[in-house]
């Protein structure tokens, strides 16, 4: 599962990192402690370049009756992409990046469950692969969503959590927003656990776990 994440840059470093254009409705960044329903930046690709735009987090798929559905839906397992009717069309179609620069998850230890914070070595920014979808409501307005794909977890998240986020390598980001891409095959081959050996985590406060917390102190390493 992945139910928080972090990116802490600039606009400016994020269209630089994607080669995108500057979005038609700005965004606050940085943030330090990312939840679901909020909106944020997701790079899909148009046929010719990178965009970088908003999505709310929580897929609410096409035929759905009520966008609250979303809130249940913001991590989408990459084993069963095909079957789930919500995710078979995305999957082929409407596929996109989730920039961040870390994730949190929770382990279950003697005295409750500890955050951690799982980055990169040596720190930057990741693309989380992920799906998107537009409902339309019933008074006409769209609502664009997505899911972040998750896999089974490579040895250091183990040792957290049964679930990771799937993170893609740059030079296969290219690939999964490709829209004339659309035979399942290739793209499962990039549903795989990110190497543990190119990662690190820490724990981190408690305080994580309430997104009223958004600050720079989320990110800080518990001592001992």
């Amino acid at each position: 599962m992945c139910g928080r994440y972090t990116i802490t840059v600039t606009l400016e470093e994020l269209m630089l990192r994607y080669f995108a254009e500057f979005p038609a409705v700005p965004f606050q960044l940085p943030r330090y402690n990312v939840a679901p329903t909020q909106m944020m930046p997701a790079v899909v690709n148009d046929g010719q370049r990178n965009r970088l735009g908003l999505l709310k987090w929580g897929l609410i798929p096409p035929w759905a009756d009520d966008e609250k559905v979303g809130s249940r839906m913001i991590n989408a397992r990459a084993e069963t992409l095909e079957e789930r009717p919500a995710y078979r069309s995305a999957f082929r179609r409407k596929r996109c990046l989730i920039p961040a620069d870390g994730f949190y998850e929770w382990k279950t230890a003697a005295g409750g469950k500890r955050p951690y914070r799982i980055v990169l070595k040596g720190g930057g920014l990741f693309s989380m692969a992920a799906l998107y979808e537009t409902w339309t409501a019933p008074d006409g307005r769209k609502v664009s969503s997505f899911a972040i794909v998750t896999t089974e977890p490579n040895r250091l998240m183990a040792d957290i959590h049964d679930r990771m986020p799937v993170i893609l390598r740059p030079e296969d980001e290219a690939l999964w927003l490709d829209r004339n891409v659309q035979d399942p095959e290739p793209l499962k081959r990039l549903l795989v656990p990110y190497p543990a050996g190119e990662m690190d985590a820490y724990e981190v406060d408690k305080r994580v776990g309430s997104p009223a917390h958004d600050d720079p102190a989320c990110l800080e390493r518990v001592s001992g």
